[in-house]
């Protein structure tokens, strides 16, 4: 047997040793928190009380905001407190957490995305049919499914992650737990167990890329026949926000969870790592809300009942 250590920790590395820009980073990242919690955090609230926006679309995009905001709080917040005390050490369970959390939102998300993809085909493509297909029994059984495998596929990719030994160096090249680094770091000679986890991860990645490919396919095909440019120009105002988010963000976590592990660690997973982590939540509601009316008008009507209930106390 060889002489190894066991792992009951790990170090965070984050982007550098020195102090004062471990506080830069933090700081930095904390902002970019904040946006992304506060700008979700409004989507959140025009959507469940704003009555123009109680449609099926805007219910995926409220599901799709709570994600990002759960998905964002789950390294950020620790890396700050990281980053302030100069601390970058992570328990073994709480490194559990990170990974279970994480997958599973990025999961959830995935699923969450193609099913708006069939909300805009149903729309666009059978707009007569509509409010019989997408009900809300439907949407609610469809957007509890999301969560659910999103759940299962994040206890699959753990359980598979931690089922190996981890010996030798206990040192992670991210601001978070991720199972890219820490297959590195593991002693394990056969990683039959994550192979298939990551075969799992790529079937669920193709099936909803292929899933969302077909209704774009269908959706562009009948959004053309549109006599009118207006016509033409509505509907896809309502499809490329969301095509745009859905292949960001799809590529941006297929590069960091589907991947082979690679024994030297790069820049590009770091970058790639923060765009997905980060930048995806901060942008979301901006690409969804730049040049959607409703939702704007919306966020107008939110102001001005503020504006109200200040006056009148």
């Amino acid at each position: 047997m060889p002489n190894v250590t066991a792992i009951t920790g790990f170090i965070l590395m984050g982007f550098s040793d020195i102090h004062e820009l471990q506080t830069l980073c933090g700081v930095l990242f904390l902002v970019m928190y904040m946006a992304a919690v506060i700008s979700n955090l409004i989507i959140i609230t025009l959507t469940t009380f704003d009555l123009q926006l109680q449609t099926p679309m805007y219910f995926f995009l409220k599901n799709l905001s709570l994600l990002d905001t759960l998905f964002v709080s789950v390294p950020i917040p620790n890396f700050f407190v990281n980053s302030l005390t100069h601390n970058n050490s992570i328990s073994t369970l709480g490194c559990v957490f990170q990974v279970f959390l994480m997958t599973s939102f990025v999961a959830g998300e995935v699923f969450v995305l193609t099913a708006m993809s069939y909300d805009r085909y149903v729309a666009i493509c059978s707009p007569l049919h509509y409010d019989a297909i997408m009900n809300g029994g439907t949407c609610v059984l469809m957007a509890g499914v999301s969560w659910a495998i999103g759940v299962i596929i994040g206890v699959i990719y753990t359980a598979g992650t931690f089922s190996m030994p981890f010996c030798g160096s206990n040192m992670i090249p991210q601001i978070f737990c991720d199972i890219p680094s820490l297959l590195r770091i593991s002693c394990s000679k056969t990683l039959v167990v994550i192979y298939s986890s990551l075969g799992i991860g790529v079937y669920v990645g193709v099936s909803c890329f292929i899933c969302v490919v077909i209704s774009y396919f269908y959706i562009f095909s009948t959004v053309l026949k549109i006599p009118t440019s207006k016509g033409q120009s509505k509907a896809f105002s309502t499809c490329i926000p969301h095509l745009t988010v859905f292949t960001v963000f799809l590529a941006t976590a297929c590069f960091v969870y589907v991947k082979l592990p690679s024994h030297i660690p790069s820049v590009t997973d770091r970058l790639f790592s923060v765009v997905y982590t980060v930048l995806a939540p901060v942008f979301n509601p901006v690409i969804y809300s730049l040049k959607n009316t409703d939702v704007k008008c919306a966020l107008k009507r939110l102001q001005q009942n503020l504006r109200l209930g200040f006056s009148f106390h």
